[in-house]
C-alpha cells in the first residue's frame, strides 16, 4: 500500500466563484484510523452544488469545512483500515468522505452499499445516496402533487431536478421544467418526459410560465432560488406548495441577493414553503430506494451520468455544476 495520500485542501474561503487559490491539491501522509473511525480508499466522488455552501463560514445544516482541512464530499470506496465494529477491511461503503485518495472518517458517516436488483453500484451511489432521495422526499412529502395539478421544477435537467420532474409525472402531475440552454430543454422533455420546458437563458421565464401554466402553479420544486423563484411565486395558486431544495443561483453571490419581491403572495395565496435536507430522512431511505428502483426497473425513470476521471480534475468537474457544462449527475472517478 502507498504511504502517501493526495487530497484537496481548503486554503481560503471563496468569494464568488471558487478560484484556483481556494482549493489546493496536496500530498501528505497516509491517514490511520482512531477508535470509531475507518479509512476509505476513494473510488468515486459525487460533485454536488451543496459542496460550495460547505466552503463558506456561514452556519448551515453542517459545520463548514475547516480551513486547511480536506474538502468534504460524498464518496464511495473500500475500507482499508477499521477501528469500528460497523465495518471490516474490504467492505464497500458510501457516505461523507473527502476529496482525497484516502480519507479518515467516523464510521457513522458511512453506510454499506445496498444491492438493488437491476442497479449498478455507480447508480446506487450516484443516484440513491443523495440525489434520488432528495427528489423523492421533496416531491412526495412537500409538493405532494395530486393528479392533474401543475408542478414546476427548476434545475430540471440537473441530477435532482430531472428525478423530481419524472416523479411528478409518475404520480399524475403536469410538469414544466426550467433549464438553461436548448439542449438541456430538449432533454427535459424528450429524455425525462416532462410536458414542457423553459429556457431561462433565452426566454422570459415569467412570460413563459404564464403561457405554459394558464391555470396557475400548484407545486414548485426549487433548486435555484433568485429571480426564478420570484417568478414562480407570482403565479402560484391558493394553497400551493414549494419544496425549497437549493439555491444554486445564490451560492457564488459576493453580496446579499434581494427578494423575493413576490413575497406577499405567500400570504395572499396561503403558500406553504418548506426547506428540507435529505439527511433529515435517512431513517426512510429504504422507502425511497424501493420506489426509485421500482420506477427505474419499470422504465419510468431515466438518469444520466457525467463521469470525469482523476483526482486532479476535481475542481474542473465541480465547476461544471455552475457553468452548466455537465450533462448528468456529476461524478469523479478517483480509482478503479
Amino acid at each position: 500500500m502507498t504511504e502517501s495520500n493526495r487530497q484537496w485542501i481548503l486554503r481560503q474561503r471563496p468569494v464568488g466563484d471558487v478560484s484556483d487559490d481556494d482549493l489546493i491539491l496536496e500530498t501528505g501522509e497516509m491517514p490511520h484510523a482512531d477508535d470509531g473511525e475507518i479509512v476509505v480508499r476513494t473510488r468515486l466522488l459525487s460533485m454536488d452544488p451543496a459542496n460550495r455552501a460547505w466552503m463558506n463560514e456561514t452556519p448551515s445544516y453542517m459545520d463548514p469545512v475547516p480551513l486547511n482541512g480536506p474538502m468534504l464530499g460524498m464518496a464511495l470506496g473500500e475500507v482499508t483500515e477499521s477501528r469500528s465494529d460497523r465495518f471490516s477491511v474490504g467492505d464497500t461503503v458510501m457516505g461523507l468522505g473527502s476529496w482525497s485518495e484516502y480519507c479518515k472518517r467516523p464510521a457513522a458517516a458511512f453506510q454499506p452499499v445496498p444491492t438493488l436488483p437491476g442497479l449498478s453500484e455507480q447508480e446506487v451511489f450516484g443516484m440513491l445516496l443523495v440525489v434520488g432521495p432528495t427528489a423523492y422526499f421533496g416531491v412526495h412529502d412537500i409538493c405532494a402533487p395530486k393528479p392533474g395539478e401543475t408542478l414546476v421544477v427548476s434545475g430540471a435537467a440537473g441530477a435532482v431536478g430531472s428525478i423530481a420532474g419524472q416523479l411528478g409525472k409518475a404520480w399524475g402531475a403536469r410538469v414544466v421544467g426550467i433549464a438553461g440552454g436548448a439542449d438541456k430543454c430538449r432533454r427535459v422533455t424528450e429524455d425525462y418526459g416532462m410536458d414542457a420546458a423553459i429556457d431561462y437563458k433565452a426566454e422570459n421565464v415569467n412570460a413563459r410560465l404564464g403561457e405554459l401554466c394558464p391555470d396557475g402553479i400548484d407545486c414548485y420544486f426549487d433548486n435555484v432560488g433568485g429571480d426564478i423563484l420570484d417568478a414562480v411565486l407570482g403565479r402560484m395558486n391558493d394553497f400551493a406548495r414549494v419544496a425549497q431544495c437549493g439555491a444554486i443561483s445564490m451560492y457564488n453571490a459576493d453580496k446579499p441577493v434581494p427578494g423575493p419581491y413576490n413575497y406577499i403572495n405567500i400570504v395572499m395565496r396561503r403558500i406553504k414553503i418548506q426547506g428540507f435536507i435529505v439527511l433529515d430522512h435517512m431513517d426512510r431511505y429504504p422507502e425511497a430506494f424501493e420506489v426509485l428502483a421500482g420506477l427505474r426497473n419499470d422504465g419510468k425513470l431515466h438518469w444520466d451520468f457525467d463521469l470525469d476521471e482523476g483526482l486532479d480534475n476535481a475542481l474542473t468537474a465541480f465547476r461544471k455544476l455552475y457553468s452548466g457544462d455537465n450533462t448528468g449527475k456529476m461524478l469523479l472517478k478517483v480509482a478503479d
